[in-house]
Order: C-alpha cells, then sequence, then structure tokens
C-alpha cells in the first residue's frame, strides 16, 4: 500500500535537511552522549556498551529525524544536545 500524498514531505530542501538530520546530526549527538557517560562511568565499559546502544540511540534518532515538519527545527534540537552533552567535556579542559 502506497504512502498518502499528503504526508510527504514536498520540498527535496525540507527532505535533504531531515536526512542530513537524521545521519550526521544524530551520529553526533550519539557520540556527545557517550563520551559524556565515559566522564562518568568507566571508559571501557562505555565502548563496549556503545557498540549496541550506540547503534540503538542512532536509529532512533534518525527515524525522529523524520517526523518533524521542519528539518531546520530537526538540525537545530540535534546542535543544542550535542553542545548540552559536549559542553562538560569542553570547560573540563579550560
Amino acid at each position: 500500500m502506497p504512502a498518502n500524498k499528503k504526508y510527504l514531505t514536498r520540498s527535496p530542501w525540507q527532505r535533504i535537511l531531515k536526512i542530513s538530520a537524521g545521519f550526521i546530526g544524530g551520529y553526533a549527538v550519539m557520540i556527545s552522549f557517550h563520551m559524556l557517560l565515559a566522564e562518568f562511568i568507566d571508559k571501557k565499559h562505555i565502548v563496549i556498551t556503545a557498540a549496541v546502544t550506540g547503534y540503538i540511540l542512532w536509529s532512533l534518532l534518525l527515524l525522529l529525524a523524520f517526523l518533524a515538519k521542519n528539518g531546520w527545527k530537526v538540525w537545530g534540537i540535534y546542535i543544542a544536545l550535542t553542545m548540552l552533552f559536549a559542553a562538560p567535556l569542553i570547560f573540563r579542559n579550560l
């Protein structure tokens, strides 16, 4: 059964933004989240569990990018989350 056309994104730019936010932005959020966890938990355990939980988190973030109407909002949210998770790592080294 084909998808209903009224629910599909018509703009090619929005489609590109959602795809890139899902792949690149989701990966950045996933990596920064696991790096933040590595600050509080033993790095050896985070590296082992990141192989599984990282893929699950990345795939969920990829799917969530397509639920939004606007790709720019998805990029904004993913950049904000990446900066939030990376801020303790950045300010620790100052």
